[in-house]
């Protein structure tokens, strides 16, 4: 009979090497992505186009200019494959892209611990060359269960917006419209083509 490894814990995967595969756990199970094509991986992380990081530059800066509009305490902003471990007695953990960690989160948060432990209101995931539809469903699908209230998939092929607010079935604008994140994020509303200059 095989052996039963023990769940993997938000604590073993922040003491894994820095070896340049993409790690994540779910429910309790080590994910490791990578490499799988050398043509857009290296290293077992996802080279980012330029289309995904000026994107990604542009959508951080956006809500930049509109926490700054926040009375205090204003929740923060992280970016660049962000862990977030959406409980703290769920060993479930994910990079994002870009995301928006109100107050109440950001004051549970110790200085001992590199990841976002609780559900950020705004998480942006930014698709790549080699996001699949399986991968992005089940993102999807995590977030939903976690109760993330709003989720933007940008397309920066397509230069569209998804969004897709919890109990809600998404919406999609265009670089013709506006982004509007009332009412997570009030008072939010950029042009969607700033997103993708």
């Amino acid at each position: 009979m095989p052996a039963i490894s023990a769940p993997t814990t938000t604590a073993d995967l922040l003491a894994m090497p820095d070896d340049g595969i993409r790690r994540r756990i779910y429910k309790g199970d080590l994910i490791e992505e990578g490499p799988h094509n050398p043509e857009s991986e290296a290293l077992g992380m996802t080279v980012r186009n330029r289309f995904h990081s000026i994107a990604m530059s542009d959508i951080t800066g956006e809500l930049y200019i509109w926490r700054q509009t926040l009375p205090t305490p204003r929740g923060n902003l992280v970016s660049g494959e962000a862990a977030v471990q959406f409980d703290p007695t769920d060993d479930t953990n994910i990079g994002v892209d870009v995301a928006y960690v109100p107050p109440d989160v950001m004051i549970r948060q110790t200085d001992d611990n590199t990841v976002i432990v609780g559900v950020p209101t705004l998480i942006v995931e930014i698709l790549s060359p080699s996001t699949t539809d399986k991968a992005l469903n089940d993102r999807l699908d995590l977030f939903d269960e976690m109760t993330v209230p709003v989720v933007w998939i940008v397309d920066t092929h397509d230069r569209t917006v998804t969004v897709y607010r919890h109990g809600q079935k998404p919406a999609m604008v265009n670089d013709s419209q506006d982004l509007d994140g009332s009412p997570e994020l009030p008072g939010f509303r950029v042009p969607v083509a700033r997103l993708f200059e």
